[in-house]
């Protein structure tokens, strides 16, 4: 306002005329974006530096000018001003007794201001010249953006009410005109009746003071109330689309995050399973590496073996040549021969005692091995229930997608009942319709979250199963290790035992030489005891073989397994994507539902508001018949007057004849 009133003061200077001090003591006092201005004189240099300045400022929404006792002139010029200005909401002109000249001012200002809302007129003469007025409602008629008109104690007769009517037959802004104290009269209330069913937006028109018969304002009122339900109507459903759209929005944003909170769980148990199956891979590349070792250590001693027999087939030569020197110690040998057999048959005893011992790791490491089968047994059947447990919880998912299509026949035979009871009474039909839209978005959100809350029970419950499987592996691992190191500490013995007897034999032929037959003898059993030897070989060999086996069985089963997986997991996702599709379809055919449900809304209404037009055109034929009814009923009494007036005539110039008075007397007053 301080740029304003510099601005004022500067061009009434320039003009050579002093600005108005109690103008410029108002625009001292004054709020922002508020000119009041009431009850002030403006001066003709005033109206003028204010219509130069009231273009550019854009920051004054209301403009007070009542009672300021403007002339024509200087309202022409604030007028004008005000005809480029895009800011101004108020616009008050009460108690200026603006004519002609403002009047058409007012006209050209409602053709070319796009901003003014509000506007009051009262206590001027704008209906005391018709031309001029005539131009102002046509002007009115065009306007777009004027909300309120007051137009009290402007003189305004039944032309100019005429003249009106055709206005706002042509508007469709204006929803408040107030033409209260006028002249009127009963032909302009019938012209405004006659404009009001074609005139949507007007829900307010007052006209006390008119001398308007009573039933032109019953149905000026009646008119008011239906445009004033039109108009709760259209607020209302603005209203509730917008709520609609919101809650359309926020459960399409809950099903995106939804979607992508699952996309990135099942990104994450992808990840998991693939470094598992690394994680096996490489535990059974290190099998693989030990299996390997230990096939090169059964081939080592298959050569060691072979070495020792090609050694004692030279010894067989040598003693075959030291039999001729052992043929003269026959005595001895039989000496000998008898502790020999003593000591073998200790050694017997200590061989088989060592055999016994060995038979019993043996068993003992078959059941450890029972054992550990059993566990993959209980493990492979927990999977198995695993597996169950997704295949119910498919069925499940299947089952709330049967529920939620039933769920979804039902909501449309609702709304089809919905449909067929708003013709009685929409405002139910709405209440019960958003009703049901809440519980099928409450209900759907609660079956998403049972099955999120089941996905993650089934992987925890996955998790903890394959850790079990990594134990009982990690158990079955430790297992083997021990019974190899066992099977290794046996070898070891064999093999010092072997070679301490082979040196108690060499010792015994290099002191025997001479005992050819017991060195024979020896040599076969020594042959039975590596045969022996080769066949315990062979068949550890054989277990080693079958563990190999049940290894690669057990590899080919966990990776099918983990196919399996994720193949269910895959399958998992496909069935949640074609959900989600299919929810999205139900969303977009409850979409459709509601647009048809508006459109059904909109037919209603549209006949709902042919039907009142109707029964306004038909209250206001009915109010014209009862006019002429009453006018007829007037003639008719007034004939049946004159009919009685005749009547009593005939009676007495009748007596007055049968009394033979003269007739001439009664025929003046016939």
């Amino acid at each position: 306002m301080e740029e304003f009133l510099r601005s004022y003061s500067r061009l009434c200077r320039e003009r050579g005329a002093e600005p108005q001090e109690t103008v410029l003591q108002r625009l001292h006092e004054l709020p922002r974006g508020r000119l009041d201005l009431a009850t002030q004189s403006l001066t003709l240099d005033t109206c003028r530096a204010l219509g130069a300045l009231l273009p550019k400022e854009a920051q004054l929404t209301e403009l007070v000018l009542s009672d300021c006792m403007l002339s024509e002139e200087g309202a022409t010029l604030l007028l004008q001003g005000l005809c480029a200005n895009t800011i101004l909401r108020l616009l008050d002109l009460k108690g200026n007794n603006l004519q002609a000249k403002g009047a058409e001012a007012l006209g050209k200002l409602l053709r070319q201001n796009k901003s003014i809302q509000s506007l009051t007129l009262e206590w001027n003469n704008l209906g005391a010249w018709e031309d001029a007025f005539a131009t102002f409602c046509r002007a009115l008629a065009g306007n777009l953006t004027l909300r309120q008109l007051d137009l009290r104690n402007n003189q305004i007769s039944h032309q100019g009410a005429e003249e009106l009517a055709l206005a706002l037959k042509g508007n469709t802004s204006l929803q408040q005109l107030d033409l209260r104290w006028n002249n009127i009269g009963l032909l302009g209330g019938r012209a405004l009746v006659s404009c009001l069913p074609s005139n949507r937006t007007l829900w307010r028109l007052e006209l006390a003071g008119n001398n308007v018969p009573s039933d032109v304002l019953r149905a000026v009122e009646q008119a008011m109330d239906h445009n004033q339900d039109r108009e709760a109507t259209v607020r209302e459903n603005r209203a509730r689309t917008r709520v609609l759209s919101k809650e359309v929005r926020h459960l399409r944003e809950e099903k995106s995050k939804q979607f992508l909170d699952l996309m990135q769980t099942i990104d994450k148990q992808r990840e998991e399973m693939a470094k598992s199956s690394r994680a096996s891979a490489a535990r059974v590349g290190q099998l693989q590496e030990a299996l390997d070792e230990r096939h090169s250590i059964i081939n080592a001693l298959k050569a060691k073996l072979q070495m020792t027999e090609a050694t004692l087939a030279l010894w067989e030569q040598k003693a075959q040549d030291l039999g001729e020197l052992l043929a003269t110690a026959g005595q001895e040998q039989q000496s000998l021969a008898q502790k020999l057999t003593k000591e073998h048959r200790l050694e017997q005893q200590e061989a088989a005692e060592r055999e016994s011992k060995l038979l019993r790791d043996l068993s003992a490491a078959n059941e450890k091995n029972l054992l550990l089968r059993n566990q993959v047994d209980e493990l492979e059947r927990k999977v198995k229930s695993q597996q169950d447990q997704l295949f119910l919880t498919k069925q499940e998912l299947t089952n709330t997608a049967a529920e939620l299509k039933l769920r979804a026949v039902q909501a449309e035979e609702r709304l089809e009942l919905e449909k067929r009871r708003s013709r009685q009474s929409l405002e139910d039909a709405e209440q019960l319709r958003i009703k049901e839209v809440e519980h099928m978005a409450r209900h759907l959100e609660e079956s998403e979250r049972a099955l999120q809350e089941r996905v993650q029970r089934l992987e925890a419950a996955r998790l903890s199963l394959e850790e079990e499987l990594s134990r009982a592996k990690a158990a079955a691992l430790s297992e083997r290790g021990r019974a190899e190191e066992e099977l290794i500490k046996a070898k070891n013995q064999v093999r010092l035992e072997e070679q301490q007897r082979q040196a108690h034999l060499e010792e015994r032929l290099r002191l025997l030489a001479q005992a050819r037959d017991e060195a024979q003898g020896t040599c076969l059993q020594q042959k039975q005891v590596v045969a022996e030897a080769q066949a315990r070989g062979s068949q550890l060999g054989l277990q080693v073989e079958a563990l190999r086996r049940r290894l690669e069985e057990l590899q080919q089963e966990l990776s099918n397994k983990d196919q399996e997986k994720v193949a269910e997991v895959t399958r998992v996702r496909v069935e949640l994507q074609e959900q989600n599709g299919r929810l999205q379809a139900e969303l977009a055919a409850q979409e459709a539902l509601k647009e048809k449900a508006a459109a059904l809304e909109r037919q209603l209404r549209v006949t709902a508001s042919g039907h009142r037009e109707a029964l306004l055109d038909r209250e206001s034929e009915n109010a014209c018949l009862r006019e002429k009814l009453r006018l007829r009923e007037a003639e008719i009494a007034r004939i049946r007057e004159e009919e009685a007036q005749r009547a009593s005539f005939l009676q007495s110039a009748v007596l007055a004849y049968v009394q033979g008075s003269p007739v001439r007397a009664l025929s003046p007053q016939k």
